[in-house]
């Protein structure tokens, strides 16, 4: 088959995926299974049709399947336990009501970290609200403070499920990424601060009539905010610690190295977050845990299922040699970051999922980053972040986060596009402005 014809094939079988998902409302895992087993019969053979779809969701599932059900785990104990009020609380104090919008953005920077953006804005939701009366400022401000704060982990940090499949797909450090991760996502956050900030500015005073009256549990009924804070740090500071030692000890032998390197894999460090977890937890019975990883790999499963599809689907457009065609009709542009940052911003912003935009674009770009000049371990984290900054633009009618966002806050429609849609936009190009300029030093 020629490369035209592969080419127009590929590109029908993502607009197929969209109006599936978007126009006919097609649940994702079912659009992403039919148009992968079409576009597998019409392009490989026949012998390798149900292998490749196989060997796509099955590695995928391996490689996230143990990070996104603990990192469900630790997040769902903190919501049930009060643990993300409490930090929230807690960061607040230090900040004063006048900065509340601040400590709010702060909390769900730190929270998003191991909890997924959309069960994190419904956590905190009521926080806005709440933070939103007591300091008299406009509920669309706050709203998008906090939801762009989780956004911006969510994009592009390990374990959200997204990155965390196009780290195996491009074969990424997941350790180096995480720390980077961070890093780029404060600008990013904080670009969507002061843009959502200057977007309310002619509104400041807060609106009674667009919040419901929700109430917070009271202080007395919170954990202590050392033991809330433990199931996000430690983790990070084990995968953090055994990535930093791995730049300075090649060879793995040193005492460090040797110490951390089970603790700091990211599967172990979640486990051991999951048991400091457990210590929020007022009635330490058996049936209460099982109450709580239930109510985890209930949450975890959809996620798990639709994940896996996309790298199923990302499996099979790699097996068809796109990435190496357009990889060689690229080579020399010296464009480099751009391509796998326009394909997320495009597949974003036309079927609403970062997932699977993500997944997409590594199924993509992987095969080209030799031609494109990113074969290297910077050159795939960097990538990594040029897809992870791409898939947050834009945040529109087509993503149910959008509407959770809207919902949640209780604000208009017309200010969530206005204010919220517009910020994912402000900051993914920040990001990614700032990954280009990350590269001129080290590529």
């Amino acid at each position: 088959m020629s490369a035209a014809a592969i080419s127009l094939l590929v590109l029908v079988s993502i607009i197929l995926i969209i109006i599936l998902t978007t126009r006919f409302k097609l649940h994702a895992f079912i659009a992403l299974f039919i148009v992968s087993l079409l576009l597998a019969f019409a392009t490989l053979p026949a012998g390798t049709v149900i292998k490749t779809i196989k060997e796509g969701f099955g590695s995928t599932m391996a490689s996230i399947g143990f990070l996104i059900i603990l990192g469900a785990i630790i997040g769902i104990t903190l919501d049930k336990t009060g643990g993300t009020i409490s930090i929230a609380g807690y960061i607040l104090s230090k900040t004063g009501e006048k900065r509340s919008a601040a400590a709010l953005g702060l909390t769900g920077f730190i929270t998003g970290l191991p909890i997924f953006c959309d069960s994190g804005f419904i956590i905190l939701s009521g926080l806005a609200k709440s933070f939103s009366r007591k300091s008299a400022i406009a509920m669309p401000f706050m709203a998008t403070v906090l939801a762009t704060s989780l956004y911006s982990v969510h994009c592009l940090i390990p374990p959200h499920p997204g990155a965390l499949a196009a780290t195996g797909i491009i074969n990424a450090n997941i350790g180096y990424l995480i720390v980077i991760g961070m890093l780029f996502a404060i600008p990013g956050a904080l670009s969507a601060y002061f843009w959502s900030r200057w977007m309310t500015r002619r509104n400041e005073a807060y609106n009674d009539s667009h919040v419901n009256q929700d109430k917070l549990p009271a202080d007395r009924d919170l954990p202590p905010v050392f033991l809330s804070f433990l199931p996000i740090v430690v983790p990070l500071l084990l995968i953090t610690i055994k990535s930093l030692s791995g730049l300075f000890d090649k060879s793995g032998e040193g005492v460090i190295s040797r110490i951390f390197y089970f603790p700091g894999e990211p599967v172990i460090a979640l486990f051991i977050g999951v048991f400091l977890s457990l210590l929020l937890i007022k009635k330490k019975s058996i049936a209460e845990m099982n109450s709580l990883f239930t109510e985890a790999i209930l949450k975890a499963g959809p996620i798990l299922i639709i994940t896996a599809a996309g790298g199923m689907f990302g499996m099979v457009i790699k097996s068809t040699g796109i990435g190496e065609i357009i990889g060689k009709s690229l080579a020399g542009t010296g464009i480099g970051l751009l391509v796998p940052f326009l394909i997320a911003v495009v597949m974003k912003t036309a079927q609403g999922s970062s997932t699977v935009a993500i997944i997409t674009t590594a199924s993509f770009v992987a095969p080209m980053l030799a031609m494109l000049g990113l074969d290297t371990e910077w050159g795939r984290l960097l990538t990594m972040l040029a897809m992870g900054s791409g898939s947050m633009i834009a945040s529109h009618a087509n993503d149910s986060y959008f509407w959770v966002v809207t919902n949640f806050s209780g604000i208009k429609v017309n200010d969530s596009l206005k204010v919220y849609t517009t910020s994912t936009i402000v900051m993914g190009v920040t990001v990614f402005l700032c990954v280009w300029v990350v590269s001129l030093f080290v590529l």
